[in-house]
């Protein structure tokens, strides 16, 4: 049985959630522990207007969760500010993934810990924030299992314990870079190859000694699947399932990583024309 049908016969049982907790400190809520995984608010202060803070999830060994495109399966994170105070705009940002294989096929996503950054900008710049936030996340082994918190967090300008926490974990957040850069990480081009489905061959620019891994989201609907890179930083990528009746182009985000560095890429693909 795939890990998605064993979730949707566990899911009703299986739910972890915690009644909403308080702010444990200036810079940090309490930790809200689920299953096999604990999860946290963070501040890191206030800079241009803007204030920063970061959702932190910790895993025990031997368990992932997802980015958001979780791959094959899995269970993406879902992130509800409802109830949050002074907080005219609310960005969360997502960290470069990882790529893992397991019984239930290839997987995008976090081992040990990730911490997302969060971006806002209060509706009132000399006032303090309360983020109230419920997330729901999957935590997953040899099967998956939806996990849940609730957390409250009061940010202030000058409260910035986790700032450099957030400001690495920003750093792995893939840049934006258009196709054909002549980047050290870049994608340098995509062009259709034969198959019995739409097939792309992906060449990339990655540093020496670096093993990358690239990633491709496209909209609902479509499905599209990446492989391992050849020996001369090549990829395949495939539109393994699309709507019924589409026509013409379909756009995709080509995210690219490299020894924890990322660069994304928008590009529109047809089943028989180059990119562009």
């Amino acid at each position: 049985m795939s890990s998605i049908a064993y979730l949707a016969t566990l899911l009703g049982a299986m739910l972890v959630g915690l009644a909403p907790t308080t702010a444990a400190s200036d810079a940090a809520s309490e930790w809200s522990h689920g299953f096999h995984s604990r999860v946290r608010l963070v501040s890191g202060g206030g800079d241009d207007g803007k204030r920063l803070a970061g959702i932190e999830i910790v895993l025990d060994d031997g368990f992932k969760t997802y980015w958001r495109n979780p791959g094959d399966s899995g269970l993406p994170p879902r992130f509800n500010w409802d109830g949050s105070q002074n907080a005219g705009s609310i960005e969360v940002e997502w960290p470069a993934p990882e790529r893992s294989t397991d019984a239930a096929g290839v997987a995008y996503g976090y081992h040990d810990r990730v911490l997302f950054p969060v971006v806002l900008a209060p509706e009132s710049a000399g006032n303090p924030t309360t983020l109230k936030l419920a997330v729901e996340y999957g935590v997953c082994k040899e099967i998956c299992i939806p996990a849940r918190a609730d957390l409250v967090l009061r940010l202030e300008d000058d409260d910035r314990e986790h700032r450099d926490a957030i400001d690495d974990a920003r750093s792995s957040v893939p840049r934006q870079r258009s196709l054909g850069s002549d980047e050290p990480l870049s994608i340098r081009s995509v062009r259709p190859v034969a198959g019995p489905v739409p097939t792309f061959e992906v060449e990339v620019a990655a540093p020496a000694g670096t093993a990358p891994a690239l990633f491709a989201e496209a909209p609902e609907g479509w499905f599209a699947a990446t492989s391992e890179p050849d020996s001369q930083q090549r990829f395949r990528l495939t539109l393994e399932e699309k709507p019924k009746d589409a026509k013409g182009t379909v756009p995709l985000l080509l995210t690219l990583v490299a020894d924890g560095q990322a660069i994304e890429t928008r590009v529109d693909l047809d089943a028989g024309a180059a990119a562009r």
